[in-house]
């Protein structure tokens, strides 16, 4: 495992005021904390805590999540995507190879872009569900699966991997259920169209072509599945698909699902309107997988947001990090907006979707916010609104992924 050199020398400053202590929660993405693997480092990194990765122009900076000081920062390409592996140390980038392992490190260890990289021809999703992590390659539908905890235990090679062959080249995801089942999405050079679910044995358990430009997935309580469509979504419950209209006819875009394992009810983006221009959207979508319905909630006046500014958090409530700089707070169970904390400066949509602009990442009770007009990133204490602590970088924050 190569080393690449550490750049800079860090935070620049310090917000005014004391540094709080952030509550560190284990467990990646998809809930569940990874079990230790034997002869793992997972403890040391159990007691590091949250890291915070960040993407700029031509690298990636690391910063530890109880001070935001700069702990790393490693070259990279010009613009890469970050998630995390869901193991509680290291982060998937992907680049033009795949999916490159940053290995965030530890109290020990120094973050370093390690060489190992899961080859992909246009690395897109990554899922962590049920101890598995999925990786998915647009450019060929090909799905990687490995134990989620097995990087743990890798210095300089890959973990055990299973690949399931694609079909037909598009943009997608898939998720690998606790029972082996494999759900993935269906589609073409031309489009999207659905789902197929199979058995651990490939046999075809259920599928739906009744879901145009499926997009995005998530798990909610019971394990039941949720993908986004243009017009609606689909629910994968129990070995049936349910097939959920949006209220807006014949266009109501769902594409990024927002859940929580030990609720039913799912947050999304929404989009009523085809031609808007922009990527700044002012309606949510709230799912209910028990029910079977879907409705939609009105953002506050002022208050826009996109594909990056939605999480879930305490209480299993929504929280949007909107243009008016605050995190508005959202009841699922009320269908309401019960509260908001100020944050950052008022900001307007990007021009295009990979441009830097605000985002919010949850883990625990903290959320950790981007403001790239400031070169800046914030801890919120959710449960108060209080913004713990603040940093300022030398460069300017674009995605984000935590480690736990």
């Amino acid at each position: 495992m190569r080393t690449l050199p550490l750049r800079r020398a860090g935070v620049l400053a310090l917000a005014v005021g004391a540094t709080v202590g952030l509550a560190a929660c284990s467990g990646g993405a998809g809930g569940g904390s990874a079990a230790p693997a034997p002869g793992s480092s997972s403890s040391a990194a159990d007691e590091t805590g949250t890291r915070v990765a960040l993407s700029y122009p031509g690298g990636i900076v690391v910063l530890d999540g109880e001070t935001l000081e700069v702990v790393g920062d490693v070259d990279s390409e010009e613009f890469t995507r970050l998630n995390s592996a869901g193991d509680g140390r290291h982060v998937m980038v992907t680049t033009t190879a795949g999916f490159q392992v940053l290995d965030a490190g530890t109290a020990q260890d120094e973050p370093v872009l390690t060489d190992l990289v899961f080859p992909a021809e246009k690395a897109g999703h990554v899922v962590v569900h049920g101890g598995k992590t999925v990786l998915y390659a647009d450019g060929t539908s090909d799905t990687t699966v490995f134990d989620t905890d097995a990087l743990l235990a890798s210095t300089d090679a890959l973990p055990e991997t299973e690949t399931i062959p694609g079909v037909e080249a598009h943009h997608g995801v898939s998720i690998v259920l606790e029972d082996g089942s494999f759900v993935t999405t269906v589609g073409n050079a031309d489009g999207r169209t659905g789902i197929v679910v199979k058995d651990p044995s490939g046999a075809t358990v259920a599928e739906s072509a009744d879901c145009p430009g499926v997009h995005g997935e998530g798990t909610a309580q019971d394990e039941v599945v949720v993908f986004g469509c243009e017009n609606g979504a689909l629910i994968f419950d129990d070995g049936e698909i349910t097939k959920l209209d949006a209220p807006d006819q014949p266009y109501g875009r769902t594409g990024n699902l927002f859940v929580s394992e030990t609720s039913p009810l799912v947050i999304g983006d929404y989009k009523d309107d085809r031609d808007a221009e922009g990527y700044l959207l002012n309606r949510i979508a709230l799912i209910d997988t028990a029910a079977k319905t879907q409705t939609v909630v009105d953002m506050p006046e002022g208050a826009e947001y996109t594909f990056r500014d939605l999480a879930r958090g305490p209480g299993d409530l929504g929280y949007i990090l909107a243009s008016d700089g605050a995190i508005h707070v959202f009841d699922p169970e009320a269908g309401a907006f019960t509260d908001a904390f100020p944050v950052i400066d008022a900001w307007e949509g990007p021009a295009e979707w990979q441009d830097a602009h605000p985002a919010i990442k949850v883990s625990g009770d903290i959320a950790y916010v981007t403001e790239p007009a400031k070169n800046m990133v914030h801890a919120v204490d959710l449960t108060t609104g209080e913004v713990l602590t603040s940093a300022t970088l030398e460069v300017t924050p674009n995605e984000m992924a935590l480690t736990r």
